[in-house]
């Protein structure tokens, strides 16, 4: 079945001034307005992310506003890895290339194509599920949240050519064009932003090759797991790898963000014959020997990605695990 991240919905109930709780439940002032058909587990059916923002919409007394106040909300970190992969591209095009292949692991119900053959170039999105009346309205969020995003993350002024869209105006026009500070076309060819293809090749403030293409390969086997292993194994590490550099997860965040209780989560995992720690371990390990195997980062900047306070204590857990110190391990790998 088509879903959607559920921090689109997150953002858009607190952009109407909601919550959305993580077992579903929409509150206002303490009071629960409405509820999702279960908890989000990260991830929301189609159907009900769209009645959901349908809901929300016919509260607001301003669309647009509402529109405005999403795009302010969200934010590239909110979708994990793809939005980190954004950031650390070197350029605005390298961005938008892993868009369009990887927007998959965000949701199913919408692509986005990068088409740069002409001037001006194009970034489009395609909707790939059945009629709602909220789409229009979707689609307006999604590229106001896209057109904020990216003047945040590239270097110095970002000028759009202009913003299309497929369907008629519902609204002063000229309030979308302030929106997004540049004209917006309506009754178009396609929901799309234009702009110059030298602004393409703007670069990225947190720009970094190697970063980006180590955020890529993960995203590489998250599209492959989307297909692949369902176990409960396979979703803490898609859940736990990109959240290290953080800190260790709780198991009881972790399991609340999953929609379950703390002691669910150890008997799930004991049915699959492993412990909580074990797939820390596991994930720490696996990012730790990608990182010396594909970046450049010192052990100590690895150390902190994997979850550790100190360099010491990382190689000593690196050397229990391989058996040889990280410094050998990168030694190794790269002399063959």
């Amino acid at each position: 079945m088509p879903s959607v991240t559920d921090a689109f919905a997150r953002a858009m109930a607190q952009a109407a001034g909601m919550t959305l709780r993580d077992d579903g439940a929409l509150v206002s002032g303490g009071n629960i307005l409405r509820r999702l058909s279960g908890p989000t587990n990260g991830r929301i059916a189609d159907s009900d992310y769209f009645d959901l923002l349908d809901w929300i919409r016919r509260q607001h007394p301003d669309e647009v506003a509402l529109v405005d106040a999403y795009a302010r909300l969200i934010r590239a970190d909110d979708i994990g890895v793809l939005g980190l992969a954004m950031k650390t591209a070197p350029t605005l095009r390298a961005s938008l290339e892993r868009v369009a292949r990887y927007w998959r692991v965000v949701t199913d119900t919408a692509v986005y194509r990068l088409d740069a053959t002409g001037d001006p170039a194009f970034l489009t999105l395609e909707a790939r599920t059945g009629r709602h009346p909220v789409l229009e309205f979707r689609t307006e969020g999604a590229l106001a949240a896209f057109a904020r995003n990216m003047r945040l993350f590239v270097e110095g002024d970002l000028t759009l050519d202009h913003v299309s869209f497929r369907h008629a105006c519902r609204c002063d026009p000229h309030r979308y064009a302030a929106m997004f500070d540049c004209p917006v076309r309506f009754n178009a060819a396609r929901d799309a932003i234009a702009l110059a293809p030298a602004m393409l090749d703007r670069p990225n403030r947190l720009g970094d090759a190697a970063v980006s293409d180590f955020l890529t390969a993960h995203l590489e086997t998250e599209i492959g797991s989307l297909e692949g292993d369902p176990s409960l194994r396979a979703e803490l590490l898609r859940r736990l790898t990109p959240a290290l550099s953080n800190g260790v997860p709780q198991a009881a965040g972790i399991a609340a963000d999953m929609g379950m209780s703390e002691r669910t989560l150890y008997r799930r995992l004991a049915e699959e014959g492993r412990t909580f720690r074990d797939v820390v371990v596991e994930a720490q390990s696996s990012l730790a020997q990608d990182l010396l195997r594909d970046s450049d980062s010192s052990i100590a900047e690895i150390a902190f990605l994997t979850g550790f306070s100190e360099q010491s204590t990382f190689s000593r857990a690196f050397k229990r695990w391989t058996g040889v110190a990280p410094a050998r391990f990168r030694q190794q790998i790269r002399t063959g």
